[in-house]
């Protein structure tokens, strides 16, 4: 209608309203362009929120988790220097040390939850964050979790967990595994150890698994190694610990500030 409307100014030689007629279209097509910038920045913020709250309860988990597995390593690490105690210790109780010795070789791993920073990256939409939470170290965040959970999972297959598990027999560790192994929760998620330790087993069986355990150079050798490796697990909690907080606290600074 527009188009006709100019064609027949052109036609009768009626410049003003041809003049007016093309303000009317440029100034259409401004208002039209405004209005979908307007509705893609809308859209963004409504994005950029949904990813911020969205990263902000899977890393509130993620330290939840890190502070559980901090807690627990904490008894692997106490066990593994009982162990070492109790190998010195001619008159140990088999009970104590093959327990003591069956912990330190325990294994827990939480995965952290990476959906949406996954998300974010792979669509292109790392602009659509708050700044605050680049600084923070964001992006390095996500690295650090995949060195971190690489250097727990070296625990899983430690020379000390294969050598003691070795040694010491089958009932004796179905019975561990049984009565005073880990504790979980609902989700199958270990929360630390049993607080109460029952075995159900033969005496003779305990003291043959502690006899394995005081003669066998591996056990020895091996758990030094393991207090090394348990002890950097711990360093990259408290580290995780620490990190979790600071990209969490990037996330809600403007929420802080609004």
């Amino acid at each position: 209608m527009i188009l006709r409307r100019i064609t027949e100014h052109v036609k009768a030689q009626n410049w003003t309203a041809v003049a007016l007629d093309f303000v009317i279209v440029v100034v259409g097509v401004f208002i039209g362009i405004q209005v979908a910038n307007w509705n893609d920045a809308q859209a963004n913020g409504r994005l950029g929120r949904d990813y911020k709250e969205r990263l902000i309860t899977e890393i509130q988990n993620d330290l939840a988790a890190t502070q559980v597995l901090s807690g627990y390593y904490e008894d692997v690490l106490d066990s593994v220097t009982q162990t070492n105690r109790l190998l010195s210790a001619p008159e140990a109780d088999a009970n104590a040390l093959v327990i003591a010795a069956y912990r330190a070789s325990e294994y827990s791993s939480i995965p952290s939850n990476r959906a949406t920073w996954d998300q974010i990256v792979s669509s292109g939409h790392l602009g659509l964050l708050p700044e605050s939470a680049i600084e923070s170290g964001l992006p390095d965040y996500y690295k650090f979790q995949e060195s971190n959970e690489a250097v727990i999972d070296r625990l899983q297959d430690s020379p000390y967990r294969i050598a003691v598990r070795s040694l010491i027999p089958l009932p004796v560790q179905l019975s561990i595994r049984e009565g005073c192994s880990d504790s979980f929760d609902e989700l199958s998620i270990s929360q630390g150890f049993m607080t109460e330790c029952h075995l159900e087993v033969e005496p003779s069986l305990l003291e043959e698994a502690a006899e394995a355990l005081r003669t066998s150079p591996a056990i020895r050798d091996t758990l030094r190694y393991q207090y090394s490796m348990v002890g950097l697990v711990q360093i990259n909690n408290a580290g995780n610990i620490a990190l979790q907080e600071r990209v969490l606290a990037g996330l809600t600074t403007e929420e802080r500030d609004q």
